[in-house]
């Protein structure tokens, strides 16, 4: 269990890493990368279930940003995947409920059911692909500033940065209580249930009294609630970030509303 939770610390050190790479969409300002991917996940999210080749198609802009970027697609869609337990928990009723034929493979016939369940995984992967790109793009401190100074209030961008950097705190405590426990467990692999409980206790004791620490800490250096200002924190927005907003969020619009898939069937059939 250590080795996993240092695992995932390094992960999110990879990804503050990866924020300050070099690419043509690292440039980018991130109010103009917020406003983009606001309008990919409004667009995309309001599709209806029916329409999979519609949904489809928005698999174009994490594609595409992920070049960009020079981020591997094909690690951006492994990462995407651990969304999908949470699909199925939430569309697996559908499967049982609407079972009236959609199309048919050869002697598979596939019914509404899987395909509303299809269509909602592709939705959320999407989703988490285009905010993976975000973030690795970004950083969450940029981020924090971006929604700021797009008007988010600075309660929400403040609770959000500290709750990301209060990850680090937790899973640090919650290695060190690892650390411990293994070191009396006389080499026994698995935990008691009692034992996982004692656990989960001390850890929520042991991040209050370390959350109140930080928090006198903060204010004892003049923290008032808002972001304080740092050199990478903030840009300029310029005709590039202009360019990109426009263009893009054009593009996805006219997806969602002109309906191009069904538009060159129509085409094809007259």
């Amino acid at each position: 269990m250590t080795r996993r939770l240092e695992n995932v610390l390094a992960a999110l050190d990879s990804l503050e890493g990866a924020a300050r790479d070099r690419s043509p969409l690292h440039g980018l300002d991130a109010r103009a990368k917020l406003l983009v991917a606001a309008v990919f996940l409004a667009s995309m999210l309001s599709v209806p279930l029916e329409r999979a080749s519609q949904v489809l198609l928005y698999a174009v802009f994490p594609a595409l940003a992920a070049a960009a970027a020079n981020i591997r697609y094909r690690t951006l869609l492994r990462r995407s995947t651990f969304v999908l337990p949470l699909v199925v928990l939430i569309g697996v009723f559908d499967v049982f409920t609407l079972r009236a034929p959609l199309f048919v493979v050869g002697p598979v016939v596939v019914t509404q059911g899987w395909g509303r369940l299809l269509v909602l995984a592709l939705r959320a992967m999407l989703s988490v692909q285009a905010l993976l790109v975000l973030t690795e793009t970004t950083g969450i401190y940029r981020i924090c500033c971006g929604l700021r100074r797009l008007g988010i209030p600075a309660l929400f961008t403040a609770q959000l940065l500290l709750v990301y950097r209060y990850l680090y705190v937790l899973i640090e405590e919650s290695i060190s209580l690892v650390r411990a426990r293994d070191a009396r467990s006389f080499g026994r692999k698995g935990y008691p249930l009692r034992i996982w409980g004692t656990l989960v206790g001390q850890l929520l004791i042991r991040s209050v009294e370390r959350a109140e620490r930080i928090g006198r800490a903060m204010y004892a250096r003049g923290f008032t609630g808002e972001l304080p200002a740092m050199p990478y924190g903030t840009s300029r927005w310029t005709r590039r970030d202009t360019v990109f907003a426009i263009v893009w969020s054009a593009a996805l619009l006219a997806l969602r509303f002109l309906r191009p898939v069904e538009a060159l069937a129509i085409w094809i059939m007259d």
